[in-house]
């Protein structure tokens, strides 16, 4: 999808994860292995598994997610709610969709919905709304989201209405929408010796403005790059001890804590500036919103999502 010089593509995470998975050695992927505890141990942390295995490590990456437990051993506080969910689906149509290759987007009456095409066959699409705790019993009732999503959307086009109603059950989920308060990412520790966060587990945003799972892939070569840079041996210099490496590791961590920082707390700050602002049923706000906001908020998310975090290699 293109918009002046910009390009849109909606690519499902599952296929990502898939795809950058195939090009990991055979066994670098360990599965169900949730961290519950972190321990110290001289240079070393050991991570305890809710299955009782310990893994011993000198660099601890933590992308365990909006929950981490990386993440609060660093000193971060629990994601907020921001007092708005989403139900989300793909509809696989089996053949061509008809639609354009367009972002449909309706909002009004506190309500938020978008339509995207991942190719010829399949759609993404999206419902956000203002939650209560009596909806938080939808959310593993497949067949009531998408009833209760058909019924907030009855005035959308057939056409459009059509994709929620071809969504298999098993291809809807629904979820309360959390973010890490901004100032957080601004003072806190991204960072400390040899541990670090990254993905949803050091920016958890709403979906707002789509760049979650993109700055989980900037983090990705910030981080290869930085550490990369940090770990060079001088030429001439013998094997360093583990107190050098130790310190080159908390250096490389510290640089990529450092380009990362402002850049997470922009994207939070706007993901939840345009979620508030698109979703909002007041009169006023809509007002300014429909007639003067709308190009603006459209600009500001082509421009966030313009970003180039540099080659994963030094020169």
């Amino acid at each position: 999808m293109f918009s002046g010089e910009h390009e849109m593509r909606c690519v499902r995470r599952k296929l990502l994860l898939e795809t950058l998975a195939k090009e990991l050695p055979s066994g670098t992927i360990r599965y169900s292995s949730q961290v519950v505890s972190i321990e110290e141990s001289g240079h070393f942390k050991l991570l305890h598994l809710a299955d009782g295995t310990i893994l011993k490590t000198k660099v601890l990456i933590g992308c365990d997610g909006v929950n981490s437990i990386v993440a609060k051993w660093l000193g971060f506080k629990n994601p907020a709610f921001v007092g708005r969910s989403a139900i989300r689906g793909y509809s696989d149509f089996k053949g061509s969709h008809g639609f354009e290759p367009n972002f449909l987007q309706f909002f009004g009456k506190g309500l938020r919905s978008g339509f995207i095409p991942c190719d010829d066959q399949t759609i993404y699409w999206f419902f956000t709304w203002t939650s209560s705790s009596q909806d938080k019993e939808l959310e593993d009732h497949s067949a009531e989201l998408k009833q209760f999503v058909l019924g907030k959307l009855h005035d959308l086009p057939a056409q459009v209405k059509a994709v929620i109603e071809k969504t298999p059950l098993d291809s809807i989920i629904s979820s309360r929408l959390q973010y890490r308060q901004p100032q957080e990412v601004l003072w806190g520790n991204i960072s400390r010796g040899s541990v670090c966060v990254a993905g949803d587990a050091l920016h958890p945003m709403t979906p707002d403005i789509g760049q979650g799972g993109c700055a989980a892939l900037e983090d990705g070569i910030v981080l290869a790059r930085c550490i990369n840079e940090a770990l060079k041996t001088k030429q001439g210099v013998g094997e360093e001890d583990e107190e050098e490496f130790n310190k080159r590791v908390e250096m490389g961590l510290k640089r990529y804590a450092k380009e990362r920082r402002w850049r997470c707390f922009e994207l939070i700050s706007i993901a939840y500036l345009v979620g508030s602002i698109q979703q909002s049923d007041g009169k006023i706000l809509n007002f300014l919103r429909d007639k003067i906001l709308a190009s603006f908020l459209v600009g500001l998310l082509l421009k966030k999502a313009d970003f180039d975090c540099g080659n994963l290699t030094s020169t």
